[in-house]
């Protein structure tokens, strides 16, 4: 007769003390409004980018300016409201894949941005900026008054 392996029977992930590590719970959904608010402000950063490359256009140097100022708050706010890197990450893909979209020339060899200096600049601008707010995010520092760091 053979001995039973009483290896099945622990559970997995299980430490010194028998709690599991956090790798190790299962994955689950997202609550919905979570999934509802990066989902609007993914739509929200399409539509930045949209006003976004009408505006650099028409008024040079002071409309790209407000085009790029524009969709950092929309970056920084959605880091904001959602409490995480994630919320900086939605708009910006929704900024992307609209200013990439108008790019694109049409069949009748028409297209919206120009090949000057301020096109680029907004197209790899509003990239570098995407990518600053999503990287700078909120830390993992507590937030209120009485919060002792370093102390």
């Amino acid at each position: 007769m053979k001995p039973k392996d009483r290896s099945a029977n622990r559970p997995t992930g299980a430490g010194a003390g028998g709690q599991s590590s956090a790798l190790a719970q299962p994955l689950t959904l997202p609550p919905l409004g979570r999934t509802a608010a990066h989902l609007g402000l993914f739509v929200l950063g399409a539509v930045v980018g949209m006003a976004g490359g009408l505006l650099q256009a028409a008024w040079f140097p002071g409309g790209l300016l407000l085009s790029l100022l524009g969709a950092a708050g929309l970056f920084l706010g959605g880091a904001r409201a959602t409490g995480g890197r994630s919320g900086a990450v939605a708009p910006g893909a929704g900024w992307m894949i609209s200013v990439v979209l108008l790019t694109s020339t049409r069949p009748e060899g028409d297209f919206l941005f120009g090949a000057g200096v301020g096109s680029y600049l907004f197209l790899l601008g509003g990239m570098a900026v995407a990518v600053m707010c999503a990287t700078l995010g909120w830390g993992r520092q507590p937030i209120g008054p009485d919060a002792r760091l370093g102390k």
